[in-house]
């Protein structure tokens, strides 16, 4: 690439999105720091010890980042179905002895010597979505003619649900699913066809959350969760009086009581309940905020590429977007007791390394497709 065009490139870099990633991750480190402290202290001597991990995987992260946005998008449309099949690949090694690392009760990470653990599903989430935006370029006309149309992809999606739900993975199947039939809809697929479509999964879901004694147990226990406060419905009760005790602005930064050992994974999966005690209404108001401007972006950005006629980018940053939205609308759902437990972190706000990692390389991926679209206006409609 010559210098004339790395200098294109950063002049088309969406600042908006740029400024609300590093402003969720900022703002995310500071809460991590907050959230993490007395557990950290107890458990691992060193109330900072989660803040320098979370550290470690930025800065891993960024670089890996980098690496990706110099990395032209076209060459990740070229891996077709290797991408599913590499996937499919990680999902199975936790199934490997001493290789697969349990952690309440879920075996979804792999332990690789000396590295951190790494939750395999973060990896394969995103190569998933860089298979099925392929598919939906190459068959555009087969799924807006024919019902049948999205049977190809299930040759590896439904391998890839079936391994999650193994781990157990009820979190990660369910955005894995609504990401994959959103996609086939923005491709074209008809409403009518994209409706039986939706059922269907929903009856499938709604079916495995049945037969599934502990899964019912979390409906049962979010549909009413005091009416055992000190058992099933416990982590969510302390999660409502943690929001609850944040009324407008918060009691403080750092002076919630939530996180003190009352509120299980206060620095991973209820990490927003910390933030709306120490913050308020207006504090989680504002977290809420710029996820929406990083989301919109991110469509903005897919809308172009489509536009633009570069296809792929456009599926592929309208994955991305939607693959956010849900697990941000999940996990805040979750915190504030209108969904059942799913076990979804918050984007660049709670601790994971590999999430963080990957987090951060989806988003440099995001920023390189919008520096690769035109700068000149065209038409806004889709397919046009």
């Amino acid at each position: 690439m010559n210098k004339k065009r790395k200098i294109v490139i950063l002049q088309n870099i969406d600042k908006l999105l740029l400024i609300s990633i590093i402003a969720l991750l900022m703002g995310g480190m500071l809460m991590l720091v907050s959230a993490s402290m007395p557990f950290a202290e107890k458990s691992l001597g060193d109330p900072f010890a989660y803040l320098y991990k979370q550290s470690s995987a930025v800065f891993l992260g960024i670089i890996a980042s980098l690496i990706f946005f110099l990395t032209p998008t076209q060459y990740w449309e070229k891996l077709g179905i290797l991408t599913p099949i590499f996937a499919i690949g990680l999902l199975s090694l936790v199934f490997i002895p001493d290789l697969g690392v349990t952690v309440n009760g879920a075996t979804r990470w792999v332990k690789l010597g000396p590295l951190p653990n790494i939750q395999v599903v973060d990896p394969a989430r995103l190569l998933f979505f860089l298979y099925i935006a392929g598919y939906c370029v190459r068959q555009q006309e087969q799924l807006r003619m024919t019902f049948l149309s999205f049977l190809k992809p299930m040759i590896f999606i439904v391998p890839a649900c079936l391994l999650l739900l193994l781990q157990p993975d009820f979190g990660s199947t369910v955005v894995l699913l609504i990401v994959t039939a959103t996609l086939f809809f923005v491709a074209g697929f008809k409403f009518r066809y994209f409706i039986v479509l939706v059922i269907a999964l929903v009856g499938i879901l709604g079916l495995l959350a049945y037969i599934s004694p502990y899964r019912m147990a979390r409906i049962t226990s979010f549909m009413n969760p005091w009416d055992d406060p000190f058992n099933s419905g416990y982590q969510l009760t302390q999660s409502l009086i943690a929001i609850g005790r944040g009324q407008w602005f918060g009691v403080g930064l750092g002076e919630g009581v939530q996180k003190l050992f009352y509120l299980p994974e206060a620095h991973t999966d209820f990490i927003f309940a910390v933030i709306a005690e120490e913050l308020g209404l207006i504090g989680s108001l504002l977290i809420i905020g710029l996820y929406a401007v990083l989301i919109w972006r991110i469509f903005s950005i897919a809308l172009k590429a489509i536009n633009s006629k570069r296809i792929y980018q456009g599926y592929l940053s309208f994955s991305i977007a939607i693959w956010f939205a849900t697990q941000v609308i999940i996990n805040i759902g979750v915190n504030m007791g209108l969904l059942p437990t799913k076990g979804l972190t918050l984007p660049l706000i709670s601790y994971g390394r590999s999430s963080m990692i990957i987090t951060l390389i989806t988003l440099a991926i995001v920023l390189r497709i919008g520096c690769e679209n035109p700068r000149t206006k065209v038409n806004k409609k889709i397919g046009g």
